[in-house]
């Protein structure tokens, strides 16, 4: 009996255990052939990594290949948090070298990865000392980092880059495509630690470096507008500023400033009100500088002569409920005198020699109710309505820059068509793009928009002009050894309610130089100035220190 129930548990464990044999051959066939594709997957993505080369993004140079910004190598600090054990203690070890908080650290070491970021693009100083450390887990990589040589320099022309070196704002932003390159691919194999075996790199696909930028901008005249727009900024206590110098010939912008500023190299820490290009980005009621478009409207529609008199009212004018001043009172004056001396009485009545509709036609020719084209984001234009919607009164103050409005770019436009013989261009800021071996790649050649008045009227234009420097409004442009003309402007600002200002003006002042044969054409455009005000007082100076060296500057190039 006993025997019988022995030889039956015999068979049952011999039975249990054919059928686990079975079971496990059955699993392995599995694992084997039907799974087999599978695991290796995943056996090789735990021993194969693809690492990305970033690309190095392109230079930017002035028209004189002078660098503007470019790309250096720098230091960036990551950790594989799997090797760390006393993470607390090496969060305090690193946050004393790289200035930052250790539970920030702390927490990016307790993550269950093999690379996390401690810190990017580090100082040379911060990253010999994380080196000395030689602490496990924790290690450098070489990363590309933007630098901007001259700091604050053409800040609002430029833009920035973010930490990845892709385009935020200004050229940088309108150029990424072509700057920032294409990364490359390093695939390898690691160890069960993780760590590169050198000698099993499967593939490797190089990264393509970005095109290069070369502007119509110069490094020099560049900082000459920088300097004297600073200037008066700090003088008269402004709001804000801009300067821009163009060569009204092409197109081509020579300088463009902003103030308030900021330092490209520390992007992140930039002010508020630093952030705006404001020549592009504000639109504002321009004032006398206005009177250019009306000036020269009368001229080309044959309506008056330089010499034709007009009688401005000494001083006030009043038209139906509305009484027109002028800042000094005149008599009789010619016109020629009426743009020089900026009579807003005598201005009105030439534009009623030709009326709304041709005013409105001038305003448009000239590219005030246009984005001018210039290549940086974020132009806008003013606002503008149709003559249907004019009011009664709109011809009172549109000739002398009122009810509308334009941004600083525009004016450089406009001024540019009276020292181009009538010809509107465009403006550019790029001349062309470029490869490592300043092979062009694109090119951006000059664009005449149109002709908006005859060369002529252009010609009569620039006298006028010169006269409102050598005895108007404009006195303070004066240049000794060059010809200069402009107009000057001094614009109140308008109020919430719709009312003008009388403590918060515009001073402007727009020019050209030399006047036989403009090279330059100038727009300074002060917010805010206190205690004076005056286009005359404020911008005028700015004009003429700006003209006169760069003038002197090219002229020593051989550059007419």
């Amino acid at each position: 009996m006993h025997s019988g129930i022995f030889r039956a548990r015999q068979i049952v464990i011999f039975l249990f255990f054919l059928l686990s044999l079975t079971l496990l051959l059955l699993r392995l066939l599995y694992l084997q052939a039907i799974r087999h594709n599978f695991y290796i997957k995943i056996a090789d993505e735990q021993h194969t990594v693809s690492i990305e080369i970033p690309s190095k993004r392109g230079t930017i140079f002035d028209r004189n290949m002078r660098v503007l910004a470019v790309n250096l190598n720098t230091d960036s600090v990551f950790a594989n948090a799997r090797q760390i054990r006393d993470k607390r203690q090496v969060s305090k070890r690193l946050a004393s070298i790289l200035n930052l908080n250790a539970d920030f650290i702390f927490e990016r070491l307790s993550r269950d990865k093999s690379f996390v970021w401690i810190k990017r693009k580090i100082s040379k100083h911060e990253a010999s000392q994380i080196k000395k450390l030689k602490l496990d887990g924790i290690d450098t990589i070489n990363e590309s980092k933007r630098f901007y040589p001259d700091k604050a320099l053409a800040c609002h022309l430029l833009g920035a880059v973010d930490i990845d070196n892709t385009g935020l704002e200004g050229l940088e932003l309108n150029y990424n495509k072509y700057l920032k390159g294409e990364s490359g691919w390093l695939i390898s194999t690691q160890d069960a630690r993780r760590k590169l075996l050198e000698s099993y790199q499967d593939e490797f696909i190089p990264p393509k470096n970005g095109l290069e930028l070369v502007l119509t901008v110069d490094e020099v005249i560049q900082h000459i507008a920088e300097r004297e727009l600073a200037k008066a900024y700090e003088k008269y206590s402004a709001k804000s500023a801009s300067v821009i110098v163009m060569n009204p010939r092409n197109g081509d912008i020579l300088a463009l400033a902003n103030l308030p500023n900021f330092d490209l190299n520390n992007f992140t820490k930039r002010p508020i009100e630093s952030i705006r290009n404001r020549a592009i980005n504000d639109f504002f009621e321009p004032g006398s500088v206005f009177k250019i478009v009306t000036a020269s409207a009368a001229l080309e529609e044959g309506v008056v002569g330089l010499d034709d008199k007009f009688y401005c009212e000494n001083g006030a004018y009043k038209v139906g409920r509305r009484i027109l001043h002028d800042h000094t009172p005149h008599g009789i004056m010619t016109f020629r005198e009426i743009i020089e001396k900026s009579s807003n009485i005598g201005t009105v009545k030439v534009a009623s020699l030709f009326g709304p509709i041709k005013m409105y036609k001038y305003i448009k020719a000239f590219g005030f109710f246009d984005r001018t084209g210039i290549d940086l984001p974020g132009e806008v234009v003013g606002i503008h309505r149709p003559v249907s919607k004019w009011s009664g009164v709109s011809m009172l103050a549109i000739p002398m820059g009122q009810e509308v409005t334009t941004t600083a770019m525009q004016l450089a436009c406009a001024i540019s068509v009276i020292s181009n013989n009538g010809c509107l261009v465009k403006p550019r800021i790029v001349r062309e793009i470029v490869d490592e071996n300043k092979q062009a790649i694109k090119e951006f050649p000059p664009k005449v928009l149109r002709r908006v008045i005859s060369a002529e009227t252009a010609s009569k234009m620039r006298s006028i002009l010169m006269g409102v420097v050598e005895s108007g409004t404009g006195k303070k442009a004066k240049i000794e050894e060059y010809s200069v003309g402009g107009k000057t402007g001094t614009a109140q600002k308008v109020e919430p309610g719709g009312t003008y200002s009388h403590d918060r003006f515009i001073a402007s002042f727009i020019g050209f130089a030399p006047v036989e044969k403009p090279i330059l054409s100038i727009v300074v455009c002060v917010d805010e100035p206190r205690p004076v005000y005056y286009g005359g007082d404020v911008a005028a100076p700015v004009f003429k220190n700006v003209a006169d060296e760069s003038l002197k500057y090219l002229n020593a190039k051989g550059a007419h």
